[in-house]
């Protein structure tokens, strides 16, 4: 969350705190959380390096016993026994107890003398960050959040820009890390997809050498998505990368069903079959096929859907979409896909040949 307009670190902390609470009393978001050390307290040293200076003390000697008396400074190695070990100065821990030990500590100046610490340093309590964090040069603080179970990431990640809208002037919330990867590829998902059935589209039709084929398989795919969606629903997955992989992997299945009959539809018309008994006899004779894919795909998924331990999460979201789209798409496109082939057909195909008069006598 960055501070725009450049606001106090207590004005930005007291906006996280706004957004936090907001954020745990709607149903979209499981938790929000900062992300990084809360304040805390700390010990100030300031210094007067005009007093400092009169008394023949630089700030480079100030920092070199600042360094050696509370985190040690390496000096050199020596041999003991065959090893080598390094050698660190450090004060003695009784004269750095607690911080306003520093007190008793003296500086060397320029003229060899030493000058106590408390001449030219004053030490004060205070409480404040302990690091801090910007956002393209702006100061802000990290919160980190989950989606309930059942809610995408993507519509957490809405929830949380509404939130922010209520926010004081001047404070918003920026995305990182894969939330960013997120809402970047989000705006081109439906694109993406569109594309993807346009290109089917353009095989069958090439494939078919027709125009209006190619939309009774189509008109399949969502029978396979409905399936795929219920899956997900039913397990409680969201709407993220794994099931839109599993989404995928459906809608292939689904096509490859409808492809198998109304291939063999087609071929049945073709050789002056009526058109309603040329749906029939395809239906009829890709059932078996269909349906010993479909299941062995079925059982293929299935540990998948009941696998466990880490990373499962992602297993089972793919594992219960492909599964409910293909039963989906095999016990309903068996029953839809001649139907759509037979209403396509009339709509946009070529006319049924009439019957000889021969065989109306």
């Amino acid at each position: 969350m960055p501070a725009r307009a450049g606001q106090a670190h207590e004005q930005l902390l007291d906006a996280r705190n706004q957004l936090l609470g907001m954020s745990g009393q709607d149903d979209r978001i499981a938790s929000a959380r900062p992300n990084g050390l809360e304040d805390a307290a700390q010990y100030n040293l300031d210094i007067d390096w005009r007093k400092a200076g009169a008394m023949g003390v630089t700030a480079t000697d100030v920092g070199s016993l600042l360094s050696v008396a509370w985190a040690g400074r390496y000096v050199n190695d020596f041999i003991d026994r065959g090893r080598i070990k390094r050698v660190y100065v450090q004060g003695e821990s009784d004269s750095r107890a607690v911080p306003t030990d520093i007190d008793k500590w003296r500086v060397r100046n320029s003229s060899g003398g030493l000058v106590p610490f408390s001449n030219f340093a004053d030490g004060r309590w205070s409480y404040g960050p302990q690091g801090l964090d910007r956002y393209n040069g702006v100061p802000a603080m990290q919160i980190q959040g989950s989606p309930t179970p059942g809610v995408s990431s993507g519509q957490a990640m809405a929830a949380i820009e509404e939130l922010a809208a209520q926010l004081p002037a001047g404070f918003d919330v920026a995305w990182t890390g894969l939330s960013l990867e997120e809402q970047q590829a989000g705006n081109q998902t439906l694109l993406l997809y569109g594309l993807s059935l346009a290109v089917v589209f353009l095989c069958l039709a090439a494939l078919y050498e027709s125009w209006s084929i190619p939309f009774a398989v189509m008109l399949a795919m969502p029978i396979g998505v409905l399936g795929a969606l219920v899956g997900a629903w039913l397990g409680g997955f969201d709407n993220g990368v794994f099931f839109q992989v599993g989404l995928l992997t459906v809608i292939g299945l689904t096509g490859k069903n409808a492809i198998l009959i109304v291939e063999f539809a087609r071929e049945q018309a073709e050789q002056g079959k009526p058109l309603y008994d040329a749906v029939v006899e395809a239906a009829r004779q890709r059932f078996r096929p269909i349906i010993m894919t479909s299941v062995a795909f079925s059982l293929g998924v299935l540990p998948l859907v009941l696998s466990s331990g880490a990373g499962a999460n992602g297993r089972n979201t793919i594992g219960a979409t492909v599964l409910g789209g293909t039963v989906s798409a095999t016990v309903l496109g068996v029953l839809f896909v001649p139907l759509f082939f037979v209403l396509v057909r009339r709509a946009l195909g070529r006319p049924e040949p009439a019957e000889p008069a021969a065989s109306r006598a």
